[in-house]
């Protein structure tokens, strides 16, 4: 049995009595006729690479080429340090190492887009925070990260993760959803709960639009990476809690697409719109495209 939704994918792993990682892992070897080893080394690889682009953003200063963003996530590491923070612990985080790995894709570096790279950093974020305190092994994380994987197939072939087609929810809001659904699994949830937390992450997104200012990926998406990942976790200790989605996860994915769809296109990545027709948008977009 293949899985086309989330309720065929709970379905899959309840019958097999597994994670949802781990059915996707199989999935996935039986849909491509690869070796086990051979995907889950790329998935690995993945890891490493969101490893890399958080540490690279949390210890540099890191600025995009125009100089709209950039050095936040060291900034709030170092305020995190002080210990005077409101949100401390996971939620922190998952929000630095999310602004870290923006901040990255922002300044052209290597990041994996997950599901985009405009919406990059929640997933990092809030696996590697979850996997610090949890003290996951990489064994663990990568099948978290398999689980994310199978969620965001669904959230693609049934509705979009194009900001472009749906707006930011399509690409932030999928990639909370992932992120949640995925800490559900390494914090020892069941797939049952994985599907409620991806359905709370997401349904707190609907209608997010897609208005990057001069047209780039930096403002407002990496703060909203930032925010993306909080609201995984949130919705990933609620699902833990027992609390459930009244809308099933299946039914948010089909009423995000239908919400994207109804959005004009001004509000979906044609910066004609919201924050970057703004009065600041405006100046930041013509000192960045001076017209000739």
């Amino acid at each position: 049995m293949k899985y086309r939704t989330v309720a065929e994918l709970v379905q899959l792993a309840c019958q097999k009595n597994k994670t949802i990682g781990e059915v996707v892992l199989e999935q996935e070897i039986q849909a491509t006729a690869r070796r086990s080893e051979e995907i889950w080394s790329n998935m690995e690889k993945s890891l490493q690479i969101m490893e890399q682009a958080v540490e690279k953003g949390i210890q540099e200063a890191v600025y995009s080429r125009s100089g709209l963003t950039g050095g936040d996530a060291k900034k709030l590491k170092d305020y995190a340090n002080t210990g005077q923070s409101l949100s401390q612990g996971v939620i922190l985080d998952a929000v630095n190492f999310a602004l870290a790995t923006s901040e990255v894709n922002a300044s052209m570096g290597l990041i994996v887009a997950t599901p985009t790279a405009g919406s990059s950093g929640v997933l990092p974020g809030c696996i590697l925070a979850a996997g610090k305190q949890r003290n996951s092994t990489r064994e663990q994380m990568i099948h978290a990260l398999f689980n994310a994987g199978g969620v965001g197939f669904v959230i693609a072939n049934n509705a979009t993760i194009s900001g472009a087609a749906g707006g930011c929810q399509a690409e932030v809001g999928a990639a909370s959803a992932m992120a949640a659904s995925a800490v559900v699994e390494l914090a020892g949830g069941t797939p049952q709960q994985c599907s409620e937390a991806g359905a709370i992450a997401l349904k707190n997104l609907l209608g997010l639009v897609c208005d990057p200012v001069a047209g780039l990926v930096e403002v407002p998406c990496v703060k909203r990476n930032s925010m993306g990942a909080a609201v995984a976790i949130v919705a990933a200790d609620m699902a833990l809690a027992g609390i459930t989605s009244v809308i099933p996860f299946d039914e948010v994915i089909e009423a995000m697409y239908k919400i994207g769809a109804m959005l004009p296109s001004c509000l979906r990545e044609t910066s004609q719109a919201g924050l970057a027709t703004t009065p600041t948008g405006i100046k930041l977009t013509e000192k960045i495209h001076p017209q000739v």
